[in-house]
């Protein structure tokens, strides 16, 4: 079989999570469940790739811990992956209309989770869009679209709205929690009248 690998060097050394047991097929088709909600009641998905994985893990403990709201967290390996597995899904359905319906790999894992999904990624939010067909719900795809100029890593991140205090806006807003995202917003500084990075 001819194919291409590539891999992807990042400029940040952290300590990558350990995939839980049975993550193998999860890991080879695009995303797997990292952490499942930690409480009860009101929830919400996160899923992110690559060191934008570590805000979201952040995220959900924040959201459960001071926020009230329930957070599985998804790590993401290839969101192309995801995109390829759905259109080949979606187009066995048009060309079989009479035959059980398939199912993407995104609409298997997340057909069961609760709640509202945010994507977040270090790429452009066009990335995490690749897969919207695909999540039934309220969907909030976060990347790093426009220019940054920040010193720190955390400030960069700030500044694209992908750092974990942004993830966790995006969480209560689309999990229909306007006062608590509005609490948070105060909470943690962010300033509701800046320009959108891309815009800068």
């Amino acid at each position: 079989e001819d194919v291409f690998y590539y891999l992807t060097a990042m400029n940040e050394n952290y300590t990558h999570p350990a995939p839980p047991e049975a993550s193998r097929e999860g890991i080879l088709r695009g995303m797997y469940r990292l952490r499942a909600p930690g409480r009860e009641g009101a929830c919400v998905q996160l899923a992110a790739s690559g060191a934008i994985l570590r805000e979201a893990i952040a995220a959900a403990e924040a959201l459960e811990s001071l926020w009230g709201l329930a957070a599985g967290v998804w790590s993401v390996t290839s969101f192309t992956e995801l995109r390829r597995d759905g259109q080949a899904a979606a187009r066995w359905n048009r060309l079989h209309p009479g035959a059980e319906p398939r199912l993407s790999w995104v609409e298997q894992c997340l057909g069961s989770a609760a709640g509202a999904v945010v994507a977040a990624s270090d790429y452009v939010s066009a990335l995490a869009d690749l897969i919207r067909p695909y999540v039934h719900g309220t969907y909030v795809a976060l990347g790093t679209d426009g220019f940054g100029r920040s010193d720190t890593r955390p400030t960069l991140r700030r500044f694209f709205e992908v750092s974990r205090e942004h993830i966790v806006v995006a969480a209560l807003a689309a999990a229909g929690q306007a006062d608590r995202a509005q609490q948070a917003i105060a909470h943690y500084r962010i300033d509701p009248e800046s320009l959108a990075p891309w815009t800068v």
